[in-house]
């Protein structure tokens, strides 16, 4: 049997990254291209009065200023829901350049179109926009007075609020309390690849090449906007220069370029600028949280209340559901979980990696630490003391792991040898801290039946189709060793193609459910098309298998045989052309379990970090990171090694570099390149250590995999935080923790 899955392979799709021979979105070659630049707004709230077009109309190779006057009307607005659900999801129930009225700075108010990219970025710099500003909301300082709870959030999929038990009446009761009040600044995607779209028209179809995580929700979502058919609309993308959740919904531009497109007659690629990203397809959203837990003496929890303030859109209940992992994590009879929402003049926010559990775990795991210097109870114990056994209705864990996660990354680290006292450890000018967390991510099984097709042809070949898409995470490679897996067949002889609606249903590759349902659909086709072909083999008199029983035959290298030492047995290749197929193939589709299984879905972790402090400079230098996971089977650890050190690293950025704020006084972002937005660099990644604890999930999917995409960044900025009060005696509570936050106040005794 060939065992391609677990086996550290390297991208099949490398040579053609490293060489150049990948395509993505805006390399798209085709004629008669055409080039569309969006003009932003430049207030927060408002009306536009005028639009003066001459200047950029007359400019050399301009083809078309669209605005809100000239600009075809959509046909409807679907609902905000997420793109895993198999829908239709815009990014925000808002389409722009329909009417005059502006909601936030950056909001498309026109679109130039001409022969290249050049002369539509000049000549969009000639169009003269006026505007009547009004009165607008950017900050949570801003609005705080007019917060409200909400009901839902992402699309009414989750609730507003989420308790059980009397949580007031535990923490009264609680003979030690601690409490947590963080605030967190917005974070941007910043993907290395800016969002683009081209779209060709033929007739009364439209193909668009676009640089997605879900190439079914952007032909669900356009076909909604345009009032086409489904099929009218095809979406292509074979290679994504990352997403993080950014391009997990449909936002408006995807839309615009079809529109543009069809207005001048001719292909139109619409590519966002740097500046435009902050501005064009959500973020995640300026947060407070604050939590507060109860605990007996010796550290068992008696209470947790959880609540969140974060700004949304003026037409969108959207915030990352920070109660999802705090609810449920740690063993605890009166829980209380509250998102309160404000707002604001700001584009709907949206998914960003482990959305909501990213801060809403770090926020947990802040006064986990906290609780264990008040009860004098080690961190690591604390956890073990706590740890949830079952999910929060008591249905037992789909598979665990926490547990090794933890013996396992104290191990690597050296937990054991810690001095617990802060500020004890110095090298020369540095404190030296250290500090723990744990990770933990849901399983959403919010999605339709997943599909893939694999057919063999007669020169040995195979090859598995799936209308999911790659977006640099390996899924290409994997699904390839899932394949040849399945089929019983070398890796050199199976093809993966994906990236085009075209292909077998599956959804947007987020929630990190990517891996999980894909495996499932290629892996059914597979084992299904092996099982037609050993059955024809088992009827065929004519084949050394003839009369055997199906069940005892096994296929190795592509040759199907018994597996009684005789050696009777014939390749695919040889059936085939006996029966003269040159192709022969399956339809293999896997339904997810309901959302109302009887299981609890949360991916484990731990993590482990070291960081040195210079605390008259704030200097925070993270020295080494450790961390353990279980996430179920593996399919690549090289690739799920490296999605895991991404999402570590994204996460001490995010607990030192990355943050936006709002100017009030204009209603725009502060940073809006990268230049000044801080993103880590080769110079600043410590060594990083990853221990995988596999574990057996047999509710996950047919292969027991769960997913590495986000659980890798829940909760590092926890670890930092605590590494930098165990180094300093201090705690910060905003991220990033700036230099000015971590350096000691004038007059701090060394």
């Amino acid at each position: 049997m060939s065992t391609a899955v677990g086996k550290p392979i390297s991208r099949v799709d490398g040579r053609a990254k490293v060489t150049g021979g990948a395509r993505y979105t805006a390399e798209i070659d085709l004629p008669h291209l055409a080039h569309a630049a969006v003009v932003g707004a430049t207030v927060p709230s408002g009306r536009v009065t005028a639009i003066d077009a001459g200047r950029a109309a007359a400019a050399d190779g301009v083809l078309a200023v669209l605005t809100h006057e000239n600009m075809p009307r959509i046909a409807s607005q679907p609902p905000l829901l997420p793109s895993l659900l198999g829908s239709a999801a815009p990014g925000e129930t808002f389409f722009p350049m329909q009417d005059a009225t502006v909601h936030y700075a950056g909001q498309p108010v026109a679109i130039v179109v001409a022969d290249s990219h050049e002369r539509a970025q000049y000549a969009a710099s000639l169009l003269d926009v006026s505007y009547e500003r009004a009165d607008s909301t950017t900050t949570i300082d801003e609005g705080r007075d007019a917060a409200y709870e909400a009901e839902t959030l992402f699309g009414g999929l989750m609730p507003g609020r989420n308790e059980r038990g009397d949580v007031e009446a535990a923490l009264d009761q609680a003979p030690v309390r601690v409490e947590v009040a963080h605030r967190y600044a917005a974070n941007h995607h910043n993907t290395l690849e800016p969002s683009a779209t081209t779209a060709v028209w033929d007739e009364d179809r439209v193909t668009l090449y676009d640089s997605t995580m879900g190439i079914r929700a952007s032909q669900l979502t356009v076909s909604r906007y345009l009032g086409m058919p489904i099929s009218h609309v095809r979406v292509i993308t074979h290679f994504v220069g990352g997403g993080f959740g950014g391009k997990a919904m449909t936002w408006p531009h995807v839309t615009l370029a079809a529109m543009a497109a069809r207005e001048v007659g001719r292909p139109v690629r619409l590519s966002l600028t740097r500046p435009q990203t902050y501005t064009s397809h959500g973020h995640r959203e300026e947060q407070e949280q604050r939590l507060t837990l109860g605990a007996t003496r010796d550290g068992r929890l008696t209470a947790v209340r959880h609540e969140k303030l974060s700004v949304t859109s003026p037409f969108d209940d959207w915030a990352e559901p920070a109660t999802g992992v705090t609810s449920q994590l740690y063993r605890c009879e009166n829980y209380l979980g509250v998102h309160r929402l404000i707002r604001g003049n700001t584009m709907t926010p949206t998914f960003m990696r482990a959305p909501g559990e990213s801060l809403g775990v770090t926020t947990l795991e802040v006064a986990m630490d906290k609780l264990a210097y008040a009860t004098g109870v080690d961190p690591v114990e604390l956890r073990l003391l706590n740890r949830a056994s079952a999910d929060e209705h008591g249905n037992a864990w789909s598979s665990d792991g926490l547990e090794e996660c933890l013996r396992t990354g104290a191990e690597r680290f050296g937990w054991a040898q810690r001095d617990p006292e802060p500020r004890i450890r110095r090298e020369g000018d540095w404190l030296i801290g250290s500090g723990m967390a744990v990770a933990a991510y849901p399983m959403a099984f919010f999605m339709p039946v997943q599909q893939a097709r694999a057919r063999i042809y007669a020169d040995g070949s195979a090859v598995l189709q799936s209308g999911t898409q790659e977006f640099g995470t390996g899924g290409t490679t994997a699904m390839t060793q899932v394949a040849a897996d399945g089929l019983g067949m070398s890796m050199d002889d199976v093809t993966f193609e994906a990236g085009d609606t075209d292909l077998p249903n599956a959804s947007a590759s987020v929630g990190s459910m990517g891996a999980s349902m894909i495996s499932a659909a290629v892996h059914t086709a597979a084992v299904e098309l092996r099982r037609q072909l050993i059955e024809t083999a088992v009827k065929d008199p004519d084949s050394p298998l003839h009369g055997a029983d199906p069940s005892a035959v096994v296929v190795d290298d592509s040759r199907m045989s018994l597996d009684d030492g005789t050696g009777a047995g014939e390749t695919y290749a040889a059936l085939m052309q006996r029966h003269h197929l040159t192709m022969t193939e399956a339809i293999g589709s896997w339904t997810p379990p309901p959302m109302d299984t009887p299981h609890g879905l949360l991916t484990f972790g731990a993590h482990f970090t070291e960081v040195a402090v210079d605390p008259d400079l704030g200097l925070v230098r993270v020295r080494r990171m450790v961390s353990a996971f279980a996430p179920g089977r593996v399919l690549n650890p090289k690739l799920a090694r490296s999605q895991l050190m991404g999402g570590m690293l994204w996460g001490l950025s995010q607990a030192l570099l990355e943050g936006n704020r709002m100017d009030p006084r204009y209603g725009r972002w502060g940073s809006s390149n990268l230049g000044e937005y801080l993103v880590p660099v080769n110079a600043d990644a410590p060594d990083v250590t990853i221990e995988f604890v596999e574990v057996t999930d047999p509710v996950a999917n047919p292969l027991g995999v769960k997913g590495v995409g986000e659980i890798g960044q829940v909760a590092v900025a926890a670890a930092l935080m605590n590494a930098v009060f165990h180094a300093t005696g201090r705690r910060v509570d905003e991220l990033p923790m700036a230099a000015e936050l971590v350096m000691d106040p004038p007059g701090t005794r060394v």
